[in-house]
């Protein structure tokens, strides 16, 4: 499970250190592409691949799923840590994320999210007085809560 927050910065040539306790988690080669809000998610191998299986049963009929397909698997690529840990995000999704300096590196369960700091500031201020109206109807009926 990937959780946490962490800030570093990207360099000119698109490297951003991830830490070491996500390393573990996402292993030798992990995947990363476009994400939603702006952000980049990174996978591990394994949670890819499920999600993979899971896209594979969209409709490719459905202009929705063939837009949301196109984005998504057009973005991603595969990556791997070089020897100081450090990942190297291709000018395109630097570009959509609007990657400049600093970054803020989340852990979102079964996957990472790179922010641009200015990015996730603004969605986490936008989104904090409405965070317990999300909970109470996302966990309506649930009693395991």
């Amino acid at each position: 499970m990937l959780l946490g927050e962490y800030h570093h910065n990207i360099d000119d040539k698109g490297r951003l250190v991830i830490p070491s306790t996500y390393r573990c988690e996402l292993g030798d080669e992990f995947i990363i592409t476009r994400g939603i809000e702006k952000c980049l998610y990174v996978y591990s191998k394994a949670e890819w691949e499920k999600l993979v299986a899971k896209l594979n049963t969209l409709p490719f009929t459905k202009k929705n799923a063939r837009t949301f397909s196109r984005s998504f698997f057009s973005g991603a690529t595969v990556c791997e840590f070089d020897k100081n840990g450090r990942i190297n995000i291709t000018s395109p999704l630097v570009s959509y994320a609007g990657l400049t300096k600093e970054c803020v590196i989340i852990g979102v369960n079964d996957r990472l999210e790179i922010w641009s700091e200015d990015g996730f500031n603004s969605f986490m201020n936008d989104n904090a007085s409405e965070l317990e109206e999300i909970a109470e109807h996302l966990f309506e009926g649930n009693d395991a809560l």
